[in-house]
């Protein structure tokens, strides 16, 4: 049962945790809103320190956790390609030593103040130090490819019109580079820069998707290899891409406007059980007696907790649409 002393300290926890985050918040709006003023994207950032162009080229790649050749780093690929299609920037070991020092301090904080067992400890710091940096990148990453996707066929239009214009390609993704925002325009000037130090167009659009994660890079690839080896109009080739790319995100909006009632009650009925749990054990502490104390709590709790993630997952496969 919470007392009033640790009902009070659950605020505190509480409070104090809700003022580091709309700080958090502040903080990463103004950074974001003065990087916008200062340059278009990262890439063009960086190159306007001065930096000879290679060295850019390989701090650019190394900060998104790869070597300088633009390959994993971790043997765990999986791992590295999530963190790397995340878009996150600076040293995976100090963003995984964040999280893991979080969810310690979290599990030693819950455990002196409001006597939290050791299991349940041992818990909090699994979910905090491993479980949520998945979600994390998970959701950055899905993010990321959702921007790249609404951006990459005015791209494509933009290599078209710089092609028919008599320059070649490698100029028109330089364009692109310099002319598009971030994510696409750093990744692009990644890709123009490989392709000057020597890579081919193919191999570097390889790249590109393995670092995004975007199926229509995908498609790109495997255009531009088509028509490397048999030949053809790369002009029209990329403005039936662009074309077929922008339908396909019409039909994905399409498809999540249509979806957007069943998302919603997923959201309601999963949250309003533990919403109201929470106001109880404010409102009321004692209206559950002493339950608590019962060998059964945990167990039910296990089981029920299972069948209602169970039931989440069914809710979001029948809103989710892969075409």
């Amino acid at each position: 049962m919470l007392t009033g002393q640790t009902l009070l300290y659950f605020i505190y926890v509480v409070a104090a945790a809700s003022v580091i985050l709309a700080g958090e918040a502040f903080y990463l709006s103004l950074t974001r809103r003065r990087s916008q003023r200062v340059a278009v994207n990262h890439r063009l950032r960086r190159i306007a320190d001065d930096v000879p162009a290679e060295q850019t080229l390989q701090s650019l790649l190394r900060e998104r956790g790869l070597t300088d050749s633009g390959d994993f780093v971790s043997g765990f690929v999986w791992l590295n390609r999530l963190y790397t299609q995340s878009g996150i920037t600076g040293n995976p070991m100090t963003f995984a030593a964040s999280f893991l020092l979080a969810g310690l301090a979290l599990a030693l904080l819950l455990w002196f103040l409001i006597g939290l067992s050791t299991l349940m400890a041992l818990l909090v710091f699994l979910l905090v130090g491993f479980v949520l940096p998945l979600l994390f990148l998970r959701r950055a990453c899905n993010k990321r490819i959702q921007k790249f996707a609404k951006q990459l066929p005015d791209a494509l239009d933009m290599i078209v019109r710089s092609l028919r214009a008599g320059h070649p390609a490698s100029v028109a993704i330089g364009l692109v580079a310099r002319e598009m925002p971030d994510p696409l325009g750093t990744e692009f000037g990644i890709v123009a820069d490989e392709i000057t130090f020597g890579l081919s167009m193919e191999q570097a659009v390889r790249k590109l998707s393995e670092r995004v994660g975007f199926e229509g890079l995908h498609l790109l690839s495997v255009s531009l290899s088509i028509q490397a080896k048999t030949g053809g109009n790369l002009t029209e080739i990329l403005s039936n891409l662009s074309s077929v790319l922008r339908e396909r995100q019409k039909l994905r909006l399409k498809i999540r406007a249509l979806s957007a009632e069943g998302r919603a009650s997923a959201w309601i009925i999963s949250l309003f059980p533990v919403v109201m749990f929470l106001i109880l054990a404010v409102v009321s502490p004692s209206y559950y007696g002493s339950i608590w104390g019962n060998p059964l709590i945990f167990p039910v709790f296990v089981s029920f907790g299972t069948w209602a993630l169970l039931g989440d997952y069914i809710m979001y496969r029948m809103v989710s649409f892969d075409f």
